[in-house]
C-alpha cells in the first residue's frame, strides 16, 4: 500500500443518490483505489475497486443507464468513502480484505469458506504414514490436492493402500506394533513396523505412490507388469500373485476417478449458474490428469449480480486463504482477467492463467461443470421450497409473527456430570448451517454433577452475553427468532428467567419433551407461562421439529464422546513446558511408557535425545508433583 494512500469521507444524509455521489467528482483523481458506499446509518452497501476512481465514480453519478441492482444502490447512498492505492492490483486486494471484513449488502459473498483436505507423504519418518491433512501445512513433506471433501481423500487413501500398501496408522501405533495387523493380513499394508519390508523397499513404494498422486501412473503400471513378469519367470508365484493384485487395485483406480482430462493437468473449472436470483457456482479440481472432486457454493448474489460479477468476486474470496493452481477454467469471462491472474500469481508465487474456453476438452470440463451447477441449483431451490413450508407450518404451530430465519436449538450431554458439554445447532431457509454450530465446554466449577438446568444456564449466558457485546442493535444475521429447547415445563421455565436476567426476553422459547412413554410422535411443547400442546402425529411440523431435535442430539453426544475420547488419551505429559509432541514420542520411545518416565531419574532423563539437563528437571519437577 502506497505511503500516500489517503481515506475520505463526505457529504451526508441531507443528500442522497446521484446528487450525493456527484459531488465527489471535483476531489477525486485518476488514481487506482477503493470506494465505499454508505447509507444515512453509515452501513456500508458496497465496496469497490477501481483503476480511475474519477471516472468509476462519474459512472454511478449518471441519472440513467444502471441496472436495477445499481439504481437501488445508488439510492441508498448517502456519502462514499476512498482509499486510493499505488496500483490497480493493490485496489483488488484491498477490496477483497474489505468485502470479507465488512460484508457490504450489495457485494457478492461466499459464505461457505472451508479449508479443503489434502493427502500427506510426511518426511519425517523412515516409513512415512499415508493420511489425510487440513489446515497449515507445519509437517514437513508432500502434499497431494485439494480433494474436494474428506470422502474424496478417504476413498483415495484406501484405493492406493491396496495398491502401494503403505502404513496408515499413527506413530504410537507403529512403534508399539509386535506382530502385523489386520490391513497386512487383507494385503494392504507392507508391515514395516514389524521389519517385513526393508527401508529400501519401503522408500520405494513411497516414491511409486508420489509419482502416482503426480499424474506418472502409466510407468507405474508398466514397471509393475514387468516385475509380475519377471517373478513368474522365476516361479515366485506368490509374489507374482501379489503384483497381478496391485495392477489390478491401480486400474481400478484409474477408472473411479470419473473425469480425467488428457490435456489438463492442473486446473480448477469454476461454472456458475444463475437463476432466480440465486447462484450455484460449482468448482472441479484437477490435479495430475485427474478429478480430484467437486464441491458446490451458493454464494450471497449482491441483490442481483449477473454471471461475470459474481465468478470474479468468487475467484478473489475463494482463493484468499486457498493456493490458486496453474489453471483456473472459467464459464464466463470475467471483466478484469489479466488483474485477477496477477493477484491470484502473487499469492501463488509463479504464473496463474485464466482462461474462459470455446472448443476442445477444456471446454468440456466447464460445460460438465456448468451442468452440475445448474443441477445442484435446482435441488437446492427444491429443498428451499420444502424448508420454506415447514417454517410458515412452525410459525402457525407456535403462535410466531413471522417465519423464523434463525432457529437455534440447544442440547447438552455428559455422563453423570462427567466431560459435560453443551451444543447449539442452527437452521434456517436453507436448512441446517453447520458453519454456524457451536460447541460448549461447560466450565461451571459450582455445578452439581449432572444438573442440566445449570448447564443449560451456563450456555444460554455465554452465548447472548457475546452476542449482546459483538451486535447490540441486532442488525446482524447471527440473532435467532426462535430458540428450541431438547425439555419440557422446568427447562423453559429456568430458560425464560435466564433470557429475561439477559433482557433478551423477546425471543420465543418453546421447549420439546419427550411426553407419553418418551415415545418419538408423542412429542409435548411448551411455551412459558403457557399450557403444553401436541401436534398431530403425522404433521409434517411435527416431523420437521424431530429432525431439528435429533440433529441437536446427535452434535451434542459427538461432542461430547470427543472430548471424553480425547480425556482417555490424556497423558500425563501433556502439559509439560517445552515438551512438544517430538520429544513427547522420544520420552515414551526410551522409557516406554509414562509411567516409566516418572519414575525416571534426572540423569536417566538427561540421557533422552533432545532432553537438556533444564528441561529434565521441569519434567521430574511436574511428575512428581502430579
Amino acid at each position: 500500500m502506497s505511503d500516500e494512500s489517503e481515506e475520505t469521507i463526505k457529504g451526508g444524509s441531507e443528500t442522497r443518490g446521484h446528487a450525493c455521489i456527484q459531488s465527489y467528482l471535483k476531489t477525486l483523481d485518476k488514481s487506482p483505489g477503493v470506494y465505499r458506499m454508505l447509507n444515512e446509518k453509515s452501513e456500508v452497501l458496497y465496496v469497490g475497486k477501481a483503476r480511475n476512481l474519477r471516472a468509476r465514480v462519474s459512472n454511478y453519478a449518471r441519472p440513467s443507464g444502471h441496472s436495477a441492482r445499481i439504481a437501488r444502490m445508488i439510492s441508498e447512498t448517502t456519502s462514499m468513502m476512498f482509499l486510493t492505492t499505488r496500483t490497480e492490483t493493490e485496489a483488488l486486494l484491498l477490496e477483497q480484505n474489505l468485502i470479507k471484513q465488512l460484508k457490504p449488502r450489495y457485494n457478492v459473498l461466499l459464505r461457505d469458506d472451508k479449508s479443503f483436505p489434502y493427502i500427506l507423504l510426511p518426511k519425517d519418518h523412515a516409513f512415512p504414514q499415508l493420511r489425510k491433512h487440513r489446515g497449515r501445512r507445519a509437517t514437513k513433506g508432500s502434499y497431494f490436492g485439494p480433494f474436494a471433501s474428506a470422502g474424496a481423500v478417504n476413498r483415495t487413501l484406501n484405493q492406493l493402500q491396496r495398491v502401494f500398501l503403505l502404513r496408515n496408522c499413527t506413530d504410537s501405533v507403529f512403534n508399539s506394533r509386535s506382530r502385523p495387523c489386520l490391513l497386512y493380513q487383507i494385503k494392504r499394508c507392507s508391515a514395516p513396523c514389524v521389519g517385513y519390508i526393508s527401508e529400501d523397499d519401503y522408500a520405494a513404494l513411497v516414491a511409486d505412490a508420489e509419482r502416482f498422486l503426480s499424474g506418472k501412473n502409466t510407468k507405474i503400471q508398466s514397471q509393475l507388469a514387468q516385475e509380475m513378469a519377471k517373478a513368474s519367470d522365476a516361479m515366485e508365484f506368490e509374489r507374482a500373485a501379489a503384483l497381478r493384485d496391485r495392477i489390478r487395485a491401480l486400474t481400478n483406480v484409474q477408472q473411479n476417478q470419473g473425469i480425467n482430462p488428457k490435456s489438463v493437468p492442473e486446473a480448477d473449472v469454476i461454472s456458475v449458474h444463475l437463476e432466480k436470483g440465486q447462484a450455484c457456482v460449482q468448482v472441479f479440481f484437477i490435479r495430475a490428469n485427474q478429478s480430484w472432486g467437486n464441491r458446490d457454493f451458493y454464494p450471497a448474489t449482491g441483490a442481483g449480480a449477473e454471471e461475470p460479477e459474481i465468478l470474479e468476486a468468487f475467484l478473489g474470496q475463494f482463493y484468499d486463504s486457498k493456493e490458486p493452481p496453474r489453471l483456473v477454467l472459467l464459464s464466463h469471462e470475467i471483466e478484469n482477467t489479466d488483474l485477477m491472474g496477477a493477484l491470484l500469481a502473487e499469492r501463488a508465487g509463479r504464473k496463474v492463467e485464466i482462461a474462459t474456453p470455446q472448443r476442445g476438452e477444456k471446454a468440456e470440463l466447464v460445460e460438465n461443470a456448468l451442468r452440475n451447477a445448474r443441477e445442484s441449483l435446482a435441488r437446492r431451490m427444491a429443498q428451499n421450497a420444502a424448508q420454506g413450508r415447514m417454517l410458515d407450518g412452525l410459525a402457525e404451530a407456535f403462535g410466531l409473527e413471522a417465519p423464523p430465519a434463525r432457529i437455534e436449538v440447544y442440547d447438552n450431554s455428559h455422563i453423570q456430570g462427567t466431560d459435560a458439554v453443551g451444543a447449539m445447532i442452527v437452521a434456517g431457509a436453507d436448512g441446517f448451517l453447520k458453519s454456524q454450530y457451536r460447541k460448549f465446554n461447560i466450565r461451571g466449577e459450582g455445578l452439581t454433577p449432572g444438573d442440566d438446568f445449570g448447564m443449560m444456564k451456563e450456555v444460554l449466558t455465554r452465548r447472548f452475553e457475546r452476542l449482546l457485546k459483538e451486535d447490540p442493535d441486532r442488525e446482524g444475521e447471527t440473532w435467532p427468532d426462535l430458540l428450541l429447547i431438547d425439555g419440557g415445563a422446568g427447562q423453559v421455565s429456568v430458560v425464560a428467567g435466564i433470557m429475561a436476567d439477559l433482557g433478551v426476553d423477546d425471543i420465543p422459547v418453546v421447549g420439546v419433551a419427550k411426553g407419553i412413554d418418551r415415545d418419538a410422535g408423542k412429542e409435548e411443547f411448551h411455551r412459558p407461562g403457557g399450557r403444553p400442546f401436541a401436534l398431530r402425529h403425522n404433521d409434517p411440523v411435527l416431523y420437521f421439529i424431530q429432525r431439528l431435535r435429533d440433529e441437536a442430539h446427535r452434535f451434542a453426544i459427538g461432542t461430547h464422546r470427543a472430548k471424553r475420547a480425547k480425556a482417555v488419551s490424556a497423558s500425563p505429559l501433556d502439559g509439560i513446558a517445552g515438551v512438544g509432541p517430538g520429544r513427547k514420542r522420544a520420552l515414551l520411545a526410551h522409557f516406554g511408557s509414562a509411567k516409566a518416565v516418572a519414575r525416571a531419574g534426572l540423569s536417566d532423563l538427561q540421557a533422552v535425545d533432545g532432553i537438556s539437563e533444564a528441561l529434565a528437571q521441569v519434567i521430574h519437577d511436574h511428575l512428581n508433583e502430579r
